[in-house]
């Protein structure tokens, strides 16, 4: 039984992970800021035999992170879906810039994927076909057109850097890692004007997860598998 591994599991995208791999028998590990307020993903897990736990994680605190590996330990883990992200806020100007929510924007976006990484790397090698997939966005493509939005722009921009990097240090552990878009979905920071549905990115997201190789790690790719420009 495959081990799945989702951040950000209590709303949205990571919990919609965390229904569909429960619902095709895989073993799923939860994480999210504050589980007693996650219902739904509660509702989940109580409904699983035992194969969804939820447990306690912040990934932009050293110490939360540190405690989550002690609950997570050495068990190999099969794929790492590094979901938790935030948008920014509305002052995303070049004239009207939050800085301190930038701050806050290139912490969880950027630097907690990294924090998130150090702990798996382990559990992804002893898999042996780990998958570290990080949940970035085409708006962090240098190819993607537009203004505006610089920190959550920055942030993304950073993380597909950060995360092919990371597929470079790991290949000859045989871990895959990379960044993926979601496509543009039906939830709380998409809106609910995006042509996808959460079921409907997420399922085909796991199609491609399943289908990735060694040799494309590193790449950015779009929620349906197809590779996007940087």
């Amino acid at each position: 039984m495959p081990t799945i591994l989702v951040t950000g599991a209590n709303r949205g995208l990571g919990l919609e992970f965390v229904r569909q791999y429960a619902a095709a028998g895989e073993r799923v590990i939860a994480a999210c800021r504050t589980p007693v307020k996650a219902d739904a993903l509660i509702a989940i897990a109580a409904t699983s035999g035992g194969r969804v736990t939820v447990h306690p994680l912040d990934v932009t605190e050293d110490g939360s992170v540190s405690a989550f590996k002690s609950v997570i330990g050495d068990q190999p883990i099969d794929v790492v879906i590094c979901n938790a992200g935030i948008y920014g806020g509305t002052r995303q100007g070049w004239d009207d810039m939050d800085f301190d929510a930038w701050v806050r924007t290139l912490s969880v976006n950027l630097l907690a994927p990294l924090r998130l990484a150090r702990i798996v790397h382990d559990n992804l090698k002893r898999s042996g076909q780990g998958k570290f997939i990080a949940i970035s966005s085409g708006m962090g493509s240098n190819a993607s057109e537009g203004g505006g939005m610089h920190a959550y722009r920055t942030s993304k921009a950073g993380l597909n850097k950060l995360v092919s990097t990371l597929a470079q240090d790991w290949r000859a552990d045989g871990i895959i890692a990379v960044p993926m878009s979601p496509g543009w979905v039906q939830t709380d920071m998409g809106g609910a004007s995006a042509p996808l549905t959460p079921a409907e990115s997420i399922g085909a997201m796991r199609k491609a997860i399943a289908g990735l190789t060694l040799a494309q790690s590193g790449r950015l790719f779009d929620y349906d598998g197809a590779p996007m420009a940087w």
